[in-house]
């Protein structure tokens, strides 16, 4: 009974001591390098396809992103009105390229992936009630299927973002040096009286 005591008490103090030494920036650090790994060569390669220069959408990412509304415009991309099409197209394509971004350096992280969290539930509407996909590849949760490219995958894909939501990059991020900037600058400010509160 004492080594079995023993043996338990061995388990808890390494989960305790693994645990202190991960908390604070092992999950943030995994869960963008995760990010950076799967996602960010697949959302990158697809804005390529969405610009026809730096600053120039192309007509491309109308079909992409706005169909329902190149289709009423009779194709002519350049009907298409700007409200609420037009700004979906831009900010569906420069979001395309800045969210990954600011989430693999960890700036505002959870504003980040809260904007990549509403842009593959968006891009998941748009793939079942735009493109109609099938069946098959919309999939369906709790079944013994893990593979299909919509429910199972994007499911997977919201879940690092999640993490990255709720509880930030972590302290190896540049969130954590701009708030410790911000800190220090707070504190010298109220050393030197400069927020010293008024009557």
């Amino acid at each position: 009974m004492t080594s079995a005591i023993s043996l338990v008490e061995l388990y808890r103090r390494t989960v305790r001591g693994l645990e202190a030494a991960l908390d604070g920036w092992f999950l943030g650090l995994l869960a963008r390098l995760v990010f950076l790994a799967v996602l960010v060569p697949y959302y990158l390669n697809s804005a390529l396809t969405k610009f026809s220069g730096p600053f120039s959408i192309a007509d491309g990412a109308y079909y992409q992103i706005a169909l329902p509304a190149v289709d009423a415009a009779g194709g002519d991309v350049s009907a298409v009105s700007f409200f609420p099409w037009g700004l979906m197209v831009f900010l569906g394509s420069y979001g395309e390229i800045i969210l990954p971004l600011l989430i693999v350096a960890g700036l505002f992280t959870r504003i980040a992936a809260l904007g990549m969290i509403g842009f593959v539930v968006v891009q998941t509407l748009t793939d079942i009630l735009v493109h109609n996909v099938d069946a098959t590849t919309i999939g369906a949760l709790f079944d013994r299927f893990p593979d299909s490219v919509i429910l199972d995958q994007r499911l997977l894909w919201i879940f690092p973002l999640a993490y990255l939501a709720v509880k930030g990059a972590g302290i190896l991020s540049l969130d954590k040096l701009l708030c410790t900037l911000w800190t220090r600058r707070m504190i010298a400010q109220q050393k030197s009286g400069r927020l010293a509160p008024t009557a």
